[in-house]
């Protein structure tokens, strides 16, 4: 089969007092649809090609990076919430759909599901894979902890010393056992190519402040379960969670919390937290199953 087009703009937001250029792919022909990769250390838009070009055959895809993630030098803003939500505000003004699908992954999900609340005529249909709200060291070790959560943040994000703890943690090592430990289902898809993948996105300049705050929670959406729960109350296009079979025991009882609200119908797919990437053909396959 012949792949669809691919090409990719750059959009220049202005967000949080600075402009951002934003390098966005846009893959494929058809009704519109939004592809927003997950937050984590090794978040890139890349992690959404191949599902992209799989979508691309009868959609015609978008797919962003975040600000302070990507595999390009990172514009430095406040990393936060709300310049996540603004940013996410700015991208859907220069690029407004309206959109057959909004997809998010991981940590997206609860921005892009505010931005619907917003404006649900905007959306069609959200589909949101592996959804997370709490970052890995609250979710590990508790929100009771938030004094040192900060204090990590604050010694990642420290000239000098910041950047040596940050090289000591995203190391290929370090990101072979991250993988196999809770992103990747299968060991064997952690080859040496996609870990030096990953560890030349984590290389790039200004890369460490997006992770600390992520890391350490600075950049949940929301605080709480119920309060992740309530994004999904009131006025909203419907709503498909992907839910990987091996995704890690807390964040899968979160998702299948968002289940047991019945806001959300659930589709069982192969993987753990990045399903998207590991397997984009059945997570494709399940997009398609939903119209």
């Amino acid at each position: 089969m012949v792949e669809p087009a691919h090409a990719t703009r750059t959009l220049n937001l202005d967000v949080a007092g600075r402009r951002v250029p934003t390098p966005c792919d846009v893959v494929g022909h058809g009704p519109e649809a939004l592809l927003l990769p997950a937050l984590s250390s090794i978040s890139a838009r890349s992690e959404m090609r191949a599902l992209a070009k799989d979508l691309g055959h009868d959609h015609r895809c978008l797919v962003p990076d975040w600000p302070g993630f990507g595999d390009q030098p990172r514009a430095r803003v406040p990393m936060n919430p709300g310049t996540l939500h603004a940013f996410l505000d700015a991208l859907l003004a220069a690029a407004p759909g309206p959109y057959a699908l909004g997809i998010a992954a991981g940590h997206a999900a609860g921005y892009l599901v505010a931005a619907a609340r917003k404006d649900p005529r905007r959306f069609g249909r959200l589909i949101l894979i592996a959804p997370t709200w709490r970052g890995p060291l609250p979710t590990a070790l508790g929100p009771e902890r938030q004094g040192l959560f900060r204090a990590l943040r604050r010694a990642v994000e420290a000239p000098f010393l910041g950047d040596v703890l940050y090289r000591i943690n995203i190391s290929p090592p370090v990101i072979g056992r991250m993988m196999r430990a809770h992103v990747y289902a299968d060991p064997a898809h952690v080859t040496p190519g996609v870990i030096a993948d990953k560890h030349a996105i984590t290389r790039q300049p200004g890369g460490r402040f997006g992770t600390a705050a992520f890391v350490t929670g600075g950049l949940d959406p929301v605080s709480t379960r119920e309060a992740f729960l309530d994004l999904f109350t009131g006025a909203l296009p419907p709503i498909r969670v992907l839910r990987p079979e091996r995704a890690p025991r807390r964040s899968g009882a979160e998702m299948d919390a968002l289940v047991a609200t019945g806001r959300v119908v659930k589709e069982t797919i192969p993987g753990a937290l990045s399903p998207h990437e590991e397997y984009a053909g059945e997570v494709a396959a399940a997009i398609r199953a939903a119209a």
